[in-house]
């Protein structure tokens, strides 16, 4: 079963969180993912939202898992750390 990776960032600092976004996808690159959304046009309908809205997809909720976990995204993730705000969660498909 599929799940995805939903992120809501505002981006603080743009040069330390432009080497979040070109490392980042080595980690998603190892576990077969497949970025649905990355920014972009949105209507917030409802509640608190944030500029930046990102959906990737995974073959499974374990992959995601361990995406997230792995030293590569780990590695990419101390460049985002002070340079933006995020909300992520993942959730497994039906």
């Amino acid at each position: 079963m599929k799940a995805y990776w939903i992120a809501h960032v505002t981006v603080t600092d743009a040069e330390p969180y432009k080497l979040y976004a070109d490392a980042a996808p080595d980690a998603f690159k190892r576990f077969n993912a497949r970025i649905l959304a990355r920014g972009g046009r949105h209507a917030q309908l409802e509640g608190q939202g944030k500029p930046r809205n990102v959906v990737i997809e995974f073959e499974s909720y374990d992959d995601a898992i361990a995406c997230y976990n792995s030293p590569e995204y780990q590695s990419a993730r101390a460049h985002r750390e002070n340079a933006g705000l995020a909300d992520i969660v993942i959730v497994e498909g039906v």
